[in-house]
């Protein structure tokens, strides 16, 4: 199905179908058109205040819930960390109803955005505005995070670059420096049976697990891939 054809299907009856093509036409992502995606089974709105949900962050939801599974339990706290629209969060918690959920985002606009989602979505998120661990407290079973990645100098498509919040596409050091911040702050929030979850670029995969290795020596660390047999998830595990 074209872009055309998912906008003609999805737009809502009260939308002008004529301009929304014109949108299309002028490189607006259809799902900012529309203004809601279908992510993991569940409806979601997006705007121009979050980043559009992707099938990886499927993948990592669902590979995070077997480990959590397999090395937890179900009554766990978990912190998601950059929650844009909130899919992680409402997601793992619709899955895991026992888990306590809480969620952080340096934007408040996107913090509006996944506050209404988890309404629509009839789930309890604690939604904490924090530039990363900035206003936490609390200690953690599993830190999860799609943070952003994409370096300065990296290209990327045009309909994502003008159109979806750089604050939560780009970041220094490479790409890196959210997944440094996190992993080298995240001791003093973690218990001592944890588990970090991360959405990584294709290329980082090593990188990361070299900054992992180096905090937590002991822990064990798995690079995987996505859909697409790209290197795309990190996942630290201390039993």
């Amino acid at each position: 199905m074209n872009d055309i054809e998912y906008l003609k299907k999805y737009i809502h009856p009260e939308d002008n179908l004529e301009k929304a093509i014109k949108r299309l036409e002028s490189g607006e992502p259809v799902q900012y058109i529309i203004g809601d995606v279908d992510f993991y089974g569940n409806i979601l709105k997006v705007n121009k205040n979050v980043l559009i949900p992707r099938r990886e962050t499927e993948e990592l939801v669902e590979k995070t819930i077997a480990y959590i599974k397999k090395y937890l339990n179900e009554n766990i706290s978990i912190l998601d960390i950059g929650t844009g629209s909130g899919c992680i969060p409402i997601t793992i918690k619709k899955l895991m109803p026992n888990i306590n959920m809480n969620s952080v985002d340096i934007s408040k606009e996107a913090l509006d955005v996944a506050k209404e989602n988890a309404k629509i979505n009839n789930v309890e998120v604690n939604f904490i505005n924090s530039n990363i661990f900035s206003e936490i407290n609390d200690k953690y079973d599993c830190i999860i995070s799609n943070p952003p990645y994409i370096r300065y100098d990296e290209p990327i498509m045009d309909i994502v670059k003008n159109n979806e919040p750089h604050i939560a596409l780009y970041a220094d050091d490479n790409g890196l420096y959210f997944y440094k911040e996190i992993i080298n702050n995240s001791d003093k929030y973690l218990n001592n049976k944890f588990i970090i979850a991360f959405e990584i670029g294709e290329e980082q995969g090593e990188d990361i697990i070299n900054i992992a290795k180096q905090k937590y020596p002991n822990s064990k660390i798995l690079l995987e891939k996505d859909m697409q047999h790209l290197d795309r998830f990190v996942f630290i595990i201390n039993e």
